[in-house]
């Protein structure tokens, strides 16, 4: 497993990439989608929609279960990865690339500051 160190990590295993305009992407991390197994669907609420931190901004379906996916930051989704409509794997293949979930404008970027460091996150997970 892998956890890039310059990524910011939530206690829900999703993963935060400041972009440095003011926005940043979201996606969830690679223990995440080891525990989950096969990405079958994922699901997320539409551009211009707006989040508290921690309010859910979408779910992922495995072939085992379904789990909801919570804002890291408060803020506006700005982006949506379309490529996971077709191809929902791309979490399993590249989840720190490739398998984004949705890019967030912050209301507050010192929410940012407040994510969990790879260190941190990893020992964490164990």
């Amino acid at each position: 497993m892998k956890f890039p160190e310059d990524l910011k990590y939530t206690k829900e295993h999703e993963w935060v990439r400041d972009n440095g305009d003011g926005t940043v992407t979201v996606g969830i991390t690679d223990f995440a989608q080891g525990e989950l197994g096969d990405i079958v669907f994922v699901e997320l609420e539409p551009e211009g929609s707006e989040f508290d931190r921690d309010e859910v901004f979408g779910t992922i379906e495995a072939v085992k279960t379904v789990s909801e996916l919570f804002s890291p930051v408060s803020g506006e989704i700005t982006e949506l990865n379309s490529a996971l409509e077709d191809d929902p794997e791309l979490v399993n293949s590249d989840p720190y690339g490739k398998g984004w979930m949705v890019k967030i404008k912050m209301n507050d970027p010192s929410e940012f500051d407040s994510l969990l460091s790879a260190t941190d996150y990893e020992e964490m997970v164990g």
